[in-house]
């Protein structure tokens, strides 16, 4: 029997301290904050010091039903670490610019332009969907013959 065993960390995202988290519910919905402590199995404080204009969070404990968890985690973030601590990480892990990359935000931002579309843009929209579909099929008929 080998004495090395090899253990491979699942893939799960943890609560922990110091995830970035993604506020679904309540009066900061739709924006970024950090676990800075937990305080009981169903509520977490969180503080979100983004720079982007009106993306801040203040520090406020909030359920775990109204968050989604991200793959970010700021390393190295002290247990109940203040505001300016938070921030400070924050931007040296570039927790925004991740973000603004991540296929997460670039979804949301594409269902935030779809809601918001006019009814003639969604007649358009329609139009383009009709005609690739006309045009792939085209090309595939063509192929096959």
């Amino acid at each position: 029997m080998s004495d090395k065993v090899d253990i491979k960390p699942a893939g799960w995202k943890l609560v922990e301290v110091g995830r970035v988290v993604f506020i679904r519910l309540g009066a900061h919905e739709g924006k970024l904050a950090t676990i800075v402590e937990i305080i009981d199995p169903n509520r977490v404080l969180v503080d979100g010091p983004s720079k982007t204009e009106g993306r801040a969070v203040p520090r406020s404990a909030i359920p775990l039903s109204a968050v989604s968890l991200t793959p970010f985690v700021i390393n190295k973030l002290p247990k109940a670490a203040g505001t300016g601590a938070v921030a400070k990480l924050w931007e040296k892990d570039e927790i925004d610019k991740k973000w603004s990359e991540s296929s997460w935000a670039n979804k949301r931002g594409q269902q935030e332009r779809r809601r918001n579309l006019t009814d003639f843009e969604r007649f358009k929209v329609m139009r383009l969907k009709k005609q690739t579909t006309f045009e792939t099929k085209k090309a595939l008929a063509k192929v096959k013959a």
